[in-house]
């Protein structure tokens, strides 16, 4: 069970001296208890005290980190079953599957893909953050896959899949400066795995046959003194799979056990037997319902372009809408006679104008002024998109100079801005637009005809 704020009164030193920035040893027990303070901000407390609040009053589940500098990624840590009741913290991580089973064509098919995919959607890097190297028996060709996508220029973080201890301390060397993930803990080996990587601290990964044999295996793993864990919930079946990443998750979270308190990571290249597009299916399942390193086959737009999405989406506070950095944007390549077409931050909105203006063919800056990240309307009715806001950002934001164009495209839905914004830009058309984006294209070429 959690500890109450009470319970951790009782093992302050009480002696309300306000050093912890709280008015009083219950104030701040119940805020340690609520998780918005630290124990160690007691000054006062005992050593003992403190270690042993720590391990209690820590999040159910357990934050692991993976990777290295640019390719650091933070896993679990969750504290809710649903977005909507807080939100999520760590996103989950796309890795893609390369073996020394494969030729070298395949291999380096993999690779390019995965340069390939990378490019910025409203302010995130999409790219694949892992390369799972799996060892499936050569052991000469398998150091050699490691130290080919090494040299492969890939910036991704590692995982390495061989349950041969042996095998698994060599090409662990090769890759430990990169803090990379060792999977192939099980049953037999699970005391040799232990000792190859706590020296270093690095994330082991945990298979057993059935969710009763990995909570045991666990729990074993647990009283060598080793936590820095991710969880295999299986992958026999999309059933098995699914059934043990829920469970997996509902008895850390909502039977507060810390034994299952880790994250998963999911095969679904296995579970998709070769099919591509059961492959994007699972994972979009299992960026829901609750994989951390979701493994796949491969890596290339039409995968990377349906499971970021989701994923941006789905990882992104609800509190907090998804905005566009405010800013003045080309589409089509604009130069100084292109007319602007002014909107919202809210990223919805911007990628479906931004895309209607693409489809135009239509040279156009897009102008993109601080409006809150709400829609067109909201933002108007929330006094965020006005006549005065538009007209500073065009001002502070130097497009006069950028721009010699003076014809300013308002949406169709605030034309009520037109009177306002003429005299707040003197000298510039102000023209409504469309209130429909679909209609955009039409709208545009018409304009730029005249």
């Amino acid at each position: 069970m959690a500890l109450t704020g009470l319970d951790i009164f009782k093992l302050t030193p009480k002696k309300n001296c306000k050093d912890c920035g709280f008015p009083t040893c219950l104030a701040f027990s119940m805020k340690v208890a609520a998780g918005g303070a630290e124990i160690g901000k007691c000054t006062h407390m005992s050593a003992e005290a403190i270690e042993k609040l720590s391990e209690a009053t820590a999040p159910l589940m357990k934050t692991i980190t993976i990777g290295k500098d640019e390719n650091e990624y933070k896993f679990g840590g969750e504290t809710v079953l649903f977005r909507h009741e807080k939100t999520y913290v760590n996103r989950n991580r796309f890795a893609v599957l390369l073996s020394d089973s494969m030729d070298d064509a395949e291999i380096d098919s993999k690779i390019q893909h995965m340069k390939d995919v990378n490019y910025v959607r409203i302010g995130e890097e999409m790219k694949v953050e892992f390369a799972a190297l799996k060892y499936a028996g050569n052991k000469d060709k398998y150091v050699a896959l490691v130290n080919k996508v090494k040299a492969s220029g890939l910036k991704v973080a590692y995982i390495l899949i061989c349950e041969d201890v042996a095998v698994a301390k060599e090409a662990l060397e090769l890759v430990k400066a990169e803090n990379p993930m060792m999977y192939g803990a099980n049953k037999e080996n699970f005391k040799e795995m232990v000792e190859l990587v706590k020296a270093d601290n690095i994330t082991l990964g945990v298979k057993a046959d059935d969710l009763e044999a990995l909570y045991g295996l666990v729990e074993e793993i647990q009283k060598l003194g080793y936590k820095n864990l991710v969880l295999d919930p299986g992958s026999s079946s999309v059933k098995e799979a699914f059934e043990n990443t829920v469970q997996i998750r509902r008895m850390n979270l909502q039977g507060q056990d810390r034994t299952f308190g880790y994250p998963s990571i999911l095969f679904v290249d296995e579970l998709s037997k070769g099919d591509k597009f059961m492959e994007v299916a699972l994972s979009t399942l299992f960026t829901m319902k609750y994989g951390s390193i979701i493994v796949l086959r491969d890596m290339d737009y039409s995968r990377a372009l349906p499971l970021y999405g989701l994923r941006q989406n789905i990882f992104t506070d609800p509190q907090k809408p998804m905005r566009i950095e405010p800013n003045l944007y080309g589409i089509n390549n604009p130069d100084e006679n292109s007319p602007v077409l002014c909107t919202v931050d809210f990223a919805l909105t911007y990628f479906v104008v931004s895309g209607e203006v693409e489809r135009s063919k239509v040279p156009v800056w897009m102008a993109i002024p601080d409006a809150g990240g709400y829609s067109v309307l909201t933002s108007w009715a929330a006094g965020k998109f006005t006549a005065s806001s538009i007209a500073k950002f065009i001002k502070e934001n130097g497009i006069e100079e950028k721009v010699k164009s003076r014809k300013l495209l308002l949406p169709g839905k605030v034309a009520v801005l037109k009177g306002d914004l003429e005299e707040n830009l003197p000298g510039w058309e102000i023209i409504v637009g469309p209130a429909e984006a679909m209609f955009l294209p039409k709208f545009l070429k018409e304009l730029t005809a005249k």
